[in-house]
């Protein structure tokens, strides 16, 4: 059942189709445009389920690393990449070097790095260095480039904020 064939497994000749990538992605694939980054992995991703509402006065939620928001979020999120699924809505601010929204925003997006899928809803300013908006995503807001690379930089220093909450 397993096992090798007797067959050449020898790799494709360079320069024959099989060996080159496509120099342009087509349009209607949102993932060939996606900024390259190391791909998360479940030891490092924090993930807010469906089933789970964060909500109270001056939330905010910090991640060191990667936050996947499938539930709900009243208040602000920061972290080096943050990602609203499909199911996703936060509302509030949501910081990050990379963003990427598959689901609904409703306050600011500030980020190095935004990308709004064909799933997304967003209504909030988008502050950003680069920005991606797909086909059939729905936007309501202003984007700018911001003048100092501090306003998209994401405050993860949970210390910092503990003096402003109270």
């Amino acid at each position: 059942m397993f096992g090798r064939s007797n067959q050449d497994q020898s790799p494709p000749p360079i320069g024959s189709p099989a060996n080159q990538s496509n120099p342009h992605p087509s349009p209607a694939d949102p993932a060939a445009y996606m900024p390259t980054s190391p791909p998360s992995t479940a030891s490092n991703t924090s993930v807010i389920g469906e089933d789970v509402a964060i909500v109270g006065q001056k939330i905010t939620v910090i991640s060191q690393s990667s936050v996947q928001v499938n539930g709900c979020i009243e208040g602000d999120i920061n972290g080096q990449e943050v990602i609203v699924g499909p199911s996703g809505k936060v509302t509030g601010t949501v910081t990050a070097n990379l963003i990427k929204i598959e689901g609904e925003i409703q306050g600011a997006l500030k980020g190095a790095s935004v990308s709004l899928m064909p799933t997304a809803r967003v209504d909030g300013d988008i502050f950003h260095q680069k920005l991606a908006i797909f086909e059939g995503a729905q936007f309501d807001g202003s984007v700018r480039r911001p003048q100092d690379d501090t306003e998209v930089t994401p405050n993860l220093d949970p210390a910092s904020l503990q003096g402003s909450a109270r």
